[in-house]
């Protein structure tokens, strides 16, 4: 199921005719307050009445104008600019800012963003997408890094690779968010079975927290497997670290009462809000991350 979803993901027909049928419009509601940026505020500030932050991403990748990169700039600046109030942050994919046109220029699109982040005392996230990308947008993090404190980067615990980037990564003093990953990858470079991804992906968190305790990295586990957040508080509590250190964010729609417990027992939470139109291939790899979300598409096919 989850390669037919990937492959699904990846077909340009489906891409372009799937956003026309209104069930799937239905569907991907449960994962989208709102195609506007107005929705998305809305649901980060009522979230964070219930002591849950946010993290904003638009959704698109793979902009073929460096045009349309500046206009995605843009839009983040008057993000930034927009919720300063409620302490949100942004995560931007590198190919939403010209990385398969200009690299050059997609590095000073991360350097503005990163700029306008600092002055409105908020975090930018740069996306991990296909493996293609994941050495020039580790490299990218690394130019940027150094000229900026205030910017992660998102890891794929699912890739061989990454125990090895985390360990070039740390002298920088990074911010890594920690995900599974989400695109179709061969084996001779990921992991393939659930359970070898979920034994990395502990391995490379309990790599990093002793550094966490140190302070000289900030980890955030994005993940949806709460078993997985209570192993890292384990190690974490055996480090004598405060619940407040472990940092976790999940996808809007998913496991929102495990976000609203989480952030309740003194865990810091963010969750990760999307929106905008562009959203059919986002939508089938998060179905691919868990299957089983397939019922709640099903039963929007019911009247």
């Amino acid at each position: 199921m989850r390669g037919l979803l990937l492959w699904c993901a990846q077909n340009q027909w489906l891409a372009s005719h799937v956003p026309r049928w209104g069930f799937a419009r239905r569907a991907v509601k449960r994962f989208l307050p709102g195609e506007g940026f107005e929705s998305a505020l809305k649901a980060a500030v009522d979230f964070r009445a219930k002591g849950v932050g946010a993290l904003f991403t638009l959704l698109g990748e793979n902009v073929t104008d460096l045009a349309d990169a500046n206009r995605v700039v843009q839009h983040y600046e008057a993000v930034l600019a927009a919720s300063t109030d409620i302490g949100a942050e942004i995560s931007v994919k590198p190919t939403q800012l010209g990385l398969d046109i200009d690299e050059p220029a997609t590095l000073a699109n991360l350097r503005r963003l990163a700029r306008a982040a600092g002055k409105a005392r908020s975090f930018l996230w740069i996306d991990m997408e296909g493996s293609a990308y994941t050495e020039r947008t580790v490299a990218l993090y690394l130019q940027i890094r150094p000229e900026h404190a205030h910017v992660g980067l998102a890891l794929q615990a699912y890739l061989y690779r990454t125990a090895a980037d985390i360990s070039r990564l740390i002298p920088s003093r990074p911010a890594i968010r920690l995900v599974k990953g989400a695109y179709s990858e061969p084996p001779s470079i990921a992991f393939q079975a659930k359970r070898d991804v979920d034994a990395n992906y502990l391995a490379l968190t309990a790599l990093m927290l002793p550094e966490v305790k140190r302070k000289r990295v900030r980890l955030v586990n994005a993940t949806h497997d709460t078993e997985m957040v209570a192993k890292a508080w384990r190690i974490a509590s055996a480090l004598g670290m405060e619940k407040a250190q472990l940092e976790v964010a999940m996808l809007y729609g998913i496991r929102v009462d495990e976000q609203l417990r989480l952030a309740r027992e003194g865990f810091a939470v963010r969750d990760l809000i999307t929106y905008g139109d562009a959203w059919y291939a986002w939508y089938l790899r998060r179905l691919a991350e868990r299957p089983a979300n397939i019922w709640f598409v099903a039963r929007q096919l019911l009247p």
